[in-house]
C-alpha cells in the first residue's frame, strides 16, 4: 500500500522531471552536436541521457529540476520504507520495541544556519565563480534533505532518546563517509585558493601557522577528554565557514603571480646586453 507520503513527493519528483524535460528541450538548441560529434536534431534524446547522447539547453535550470526530481523521489521511497514515520511500524525499529503513547517536542537544530549559509554561497557564487555557486546548490540540497530526516525523526515516538537512535541508524551510514569527503574536499579547495591568492613567501608560512593551530586545538581537545560534543562541532563548523570564507575572498580576488616572467624574482626575461671590445 503506497503511503500518502510517498504519493505527494513521488508525484512532486514526477512533476519535476517533467519540468526539466521540457525545459531542457525548450531552450535547446538542436543544432548542437553531443560530445561524440552527433546531431541530434529532435534534442529529446540529450535530455533524457542527462547531456550523454544529445545537447541540453540550459544547463542551470535544467541541472535544478533534475535534482528536485532525484531528492524528492528519494524522499518517497524513504517514506514508503518507513510508512510515514507511523507509530507502530517505527516501534519495532526501537531498540526496546515499546511504542511511546505522544510525541516529543523536536530538539534544536543547526540545519536552518546551514541554510541560510548555503543560501549565501549561492548568491555570492552568482557573482564570483562558477564552483561557489555549485557547491552552494548541493551544500543546499543536503540542507533541506538533512532537516526533513531530523523533523521526521524527532516527531515519530515520544521518546527522544529513541528517535535520536531512530535517525542516526538511518542517517550515520550516509553522513559519516560523506561529510569526511566534503570535510576534506572543502579544506583542500579552500586552502588551496588561499594559497594560490598570496606570494610563495606567504604562502609557506600560512599552511605552517594552519597546520600549527589545527595540532594545538587537537592537543586541548585530547587534554580535556570531557568536553562536550556541541562545543567540538562548534569548533568544527567555525573552521569550516572560515575556510569557506577564506577561499571565496581568494578566489574572488585570483591567484598571484609566483615567478611569471617580468614579475619581481624572475630574471629570466630580463635582457642582459654584453659588450664584446673589439
Amino acid at each position: 500500500m503506497l503511503t500518502p507520503g510517498f504519493k505527494l513527493f513521488f508525484g512532486l519528483g514526477l512533476l519535476a522531471a517533467a519540468a526539466a524535460v521540457v525545459y531542457g528541450v525548450a531552450t535547446g538548441d538542436p543544432s548542437a552536436p553531443d560530445y561524440l560529434g552527433v546531431i541530434d536534431r529532435s534534442s529529446w534524446r540529450g535530455v533524457f541521457s542527462l547531456g550523454w547522447r544529445g545537447g541540453v539547453g540550459e544547463h542551470t535550470g535544467y541541472v535544478i529540476l533534475s535534482f528536485v526530481a532525484l531528492t524528492a523521489c528519494g524522499l518517497a521511497c524513504l517514506l514508503v520504507a518507513f510508512r510515514d514515520a507511523d507509530p507502530k511500524s517505527v516501534g519495532e525499529l526501537a531498540p526496546d520495541a515499546r511504542i511511546p503513547p505522544t510525541q516529543a517536542s523536536p530538539r534544536h537544530s543547526y540545519w536552518p544556519v546551514i541554510g541560510a549559509f548555503s543560501v549565501a554561497l549561492v548568491v555570492i557564487g552568482l557573482v564570483t565563480h562558477a564552483a561557489i555557486f555549485s557547491s552552494g546548490l548541493i551544500l543546499l540540497g543536503v540542507v533541506i534533505f538533512e532537516w526533513m530526516v531530523s523533523a521526521w525523526a524527532d516527531r515519530s515516538t515520544g521518546d527522544p532518546a529513541a528517535n535520536r537512535k531512530l535517525r542516526n541508524r538511518v542517517m550515520h551510514p550516509i553522513e559519516v563517509p560523506v561529510l569526511g569527503a566534503a570535510g576534506i574536499a572543502v579544506l583542500v579547495l579552500g586552502g588551496s585558493r588561499v594559497l594560490l591568492a598570496v606570494s610563495e613567501f606567504s604562502a609557506v608560512w600560512l599552511a605552517a601557522g594552519v597546520a600549527t593551530l589545527i595540532l594545538v586545538v587537537a592537543a586541548l581537545f585530547a587534554a580535556r577528554p570531557k568536553i562536550g560534543k556541541s562545543a567540538v562541532a562548534g569548533v568544527l563548523a567555525l573552521g569550516a565557514a572560515a575556510v569557506v570564507a577564506a577561499g571565496i575572498v581568494a578566489a574572488a580576488a585570483g591567484p598571484a603571480s609566483h615567478g611569471e616572467p617580468g614579475s619581481e624574482g624572475d630574471h629570466s626575461a630580463e635582457e642582459v646586453h654584453v659588450e664584446v671590445a673589439e
